[in-house]
C-alpha cells in the first residue's frame, strides 16, 4: 500500500484556475492609501492615522455598522507593525481559541514578533471569555483589536473597555461607494459597462456599506455572464437584485437609532419626518406590530389628553394589521404615526403619571378617609363608612365643590397641569373654574364657622 504522502503522478492540467477569490477579498486595500472612507480616522493628522505612523500599536476597539473597513484595518495594522495577526471570531470561537491565540503569541513573542489578536463581532462574546484576554493585554503579550457593531458602553466589559481607544466608524458615503464601484468595474470587471442608473440603484442598494457592494456586483457579473449581457443599466439590476433589504439588525443599536428617531419625529410635529423612519424600519424588516405598540406609547406620552383620539386611532391601527397583515396593514401604522405626527402635543400626563408614582414609592400608606370606604354591611355603616360623602351628581354643576378626596394630612398636589394646545386647553379652563368653586365653597365654610362661633360667644 503506497504512502499517503509519497509523490503521486499530477494528472491535473497545469492551467487549472485557481480557487475563486471573492471580490470583496481580492480588492481589499493593501495599504492605508487604498482605504474608501474613515478619513475622520485616517486622514492626515487624525488619529488612526497618527497611531500608524507612531510605530507603537496600541489596543482598540473598532466600532461601525458592517462593510466600513474594520478587518481592513486591523489586516493593515499588523502589517503596518509586522506582526503576526491572529483573527477570532466570537460567533464561532471559546475560551480554547483564545488559548490557541495566547500560545500563538507566545511563539511569536519567541521570535522576537509583535502579536495582533483581532475579535469580529466582539460583542457576542460573554463576560467570561471577554475577561480571559484582560491578563495578557495587561503583559503585552499581544495588542487587542476588536471589531464591533455594536456600542462598546453596554457590549465590552468595562476592564477591557479601559484598555482599549474606542474609534468610531462611519457607513461610506454614496461619494466614497461611488469611488468603489469604479474601482471594482475597473479592476475585476473590464468586460461590463454601466450605465448611470445602474451605477446609482447598486450604490443605493449598497447602504453604506462597501463588502455589500462588491457582494452585488459579483452578483451582476455572474447573472450578465450566464445571459449574455455586457451593458448593465437599471432595469437590469432590478430584475437581476430582486428586492434587496436595507441593512438592519432587529436586535442592535440601528434598531434603537431608528426607533428613537421616528418618535423624535412624531414629538416633533413632523410628519414627513416620522413617514420616512417608519417607512424605513419597515424596510428594514421591523415586526409592524412592534411598531404599533409604539405609536401607542407616542399617542400617550407625547400627545394624552391634547387629543385623545390619537390613542384610539392607535389602537385601531394596531389592530387593523392584525386583521390585514402586510402590505395592507401597514397602510393604517401610517395613518397612525400621520395623525400622531400632526396632533397636539402635551406630556402632561406622562409627567403627572412619573410624579404621582415617585410620590407614592416614597410616601407611607395613607388610609382612605371614611367618608369615601365603600359602606357594603351593616357593621360598614355603623363605623361611619361613606355617611358624609356628597354625590356629587346630586350637587350644582355635577360637582361637589369643596370636597376633599384625598387621604388626611395628605400636602397639596397640583401634579396634572395641563397645557393650552388642544382639547387640553379647554381641560385647563375646566379645572380653573372648578378650582374657583372650590374656593367659594371653602371661603363659605369659613365664614358659617366664624359666624357659628360668634353665635356660640353671644
Amino acid at each position: 500500500m503506497s504512502d499517503l504522502f509519497e509523490d503521486q503522478p499530477d494528472d491535473s492540467p497545469r492551467d487549472a484556475a485557481p480557487p475563486h477569490v471573492p471580490l470583496a477579498e481580492a480588492l481589499r486595500p493593501r495599504s492605508l492609501a487604498q482605504v474608501v472612507g474613515q478619513q475622520h480616522l485616517l486622514g492626515p493628522g487624525k488619529p488612526l492615522r497618527l497611531a500608524f505612523e507612531s510605530g507603537k500599536p496600541h489596543s482598540m476597539v473598532l466600532w461601525g455598522p458592517p462593510g466600513t473597513g474594520k478587518t481592513t484595518l486591523a489586516r493593515l495594522m499588523a502589517d503596518a507593525f509586522n506582526a503576526e495577526f491572529i483573527a477570532i471570531s466570537a460567533v464561532l470561537a471559546g475560551v480554547k481559541d483564545i488559548r490557541a491565540a495566547v500560545d500563538q503569541a507566545r511563539r511569536a513573542a519567541v521570535q522576537g514578533r509583535a502579536t495582533i489578536v483581532f475579535v469580529d463581532e466582539v460583542h457576542r462574546f460573554n463576560k467570561a471569555q471577554q475577561d480571559a484576554f484582560l491578563p495578557f493585554v495587561e503583559q503585552g503579550l499581544f495588542t487587542f483589536v476588536g471589531a464591533t457593531t455594536e456600542n462598546p458602553s453596554f457590549e465590552v466589559i468595562g476592564a477591557l473597555l479601559s484598555r482599549a481607544a474606542v474609534y468610531v466608524l462611519s457607513s461610506l458615503s454614496a461619494a466614497e461607494l461611488g469611488e468603489l464601484f469604479d474601482r471594482a468595474v475597473q479592476r475585476a470587471m473590464p468586460e461590463l459597462s454601466f450605465d448611470a442608473q445602474a451605477r446609482e440603484r447598486i450604490v443605493g442598494l449598497a447602504d453604506g456599506d462597501a463588502r455589500r457592494l462588491l457582494n452585488l456586483l459579483e452578483i451582476l457579473q455572474t447573472a450578465a455572464g450566464g445571459e449574455g449581457v455586457h451593458a448593465i443599466d437599471g432595469e437590469f439590476v432590478q430584475t437581476a437584485l430582486a428586492r434587496n433589504l436595507r441593512r438592519f439588525d432587529k436586535g442592535g443599536e440601528a434598531f434603537y437609532d431608528q426607533i428613537s428617531a421616528l418618535h423624535k419625529a412624531v414629538r416633533g410635529s413632523s410628519p414627513d419626518a416620522a413617514l420616512y423612519w417608519l417607512v424605513r424600519m419597515l424596510d428594514g424588516g421591523a415586526d409592524p406590530l412592534y411598531l404599533g405598540r409604539r405609536i401607542v406609547r407616542m399617542a400617550t406620552e407625547d400627545i394624552g389628553l391634547a387629543d385623545p383620539r390619537a390613542l384610539d386611532l392607535a389602537l385601531a391601527a394596531c389592530a387593523t394589521y392584525e386583521r390585514l397583515g402586510t402590505p395592507e396593514g401597514e397602510l393604517a401604522l401610517a395613518e397612525a404615526v400621520l395623525y400622531a405626527a400632526c396632533a397636539a402635543k402635551s406630556n402632561a400626563v406622562y409627567v403627572a403619571y412619573n410624579a404621582a408614582r415617585a410620590f407614592v414609592a416614597e410616601d407611607e400608606s395613607r388610609p382612605v378617609p371614611v367618608h369615601l370606604r365603600n359602606a357594603p354591611t351593616r357593621l360598614m355603616q355603623e363605623l361611619g363608612y361613606g355617611r358624609e360623602y356628597r354625590y356629587a351628581h346630586d350637587e350644582p354643576e355635577g360637582y361637589a365643590a369643596g370636597e376633599d378626596y384625598f387621604p388626611e394630612g395628605m400636602p397639596k398636589v397640583k401634579w396634572y397641569q395641563p397645557t393650552d394646545r388642544g382639547l387640553e386647553a379647554r381641560i385647563a379652563e375646566k379645572l380653573a373654574h372648578l378650582r374657583s368653586l372650590d374656593a367659594e365653597a371653602r371661603n363659605a365654610r369659613r365664614r358659617g364657622s366664624a359666624d357659628a362661633e360668634g353665635t356660640e360667644n353671644d
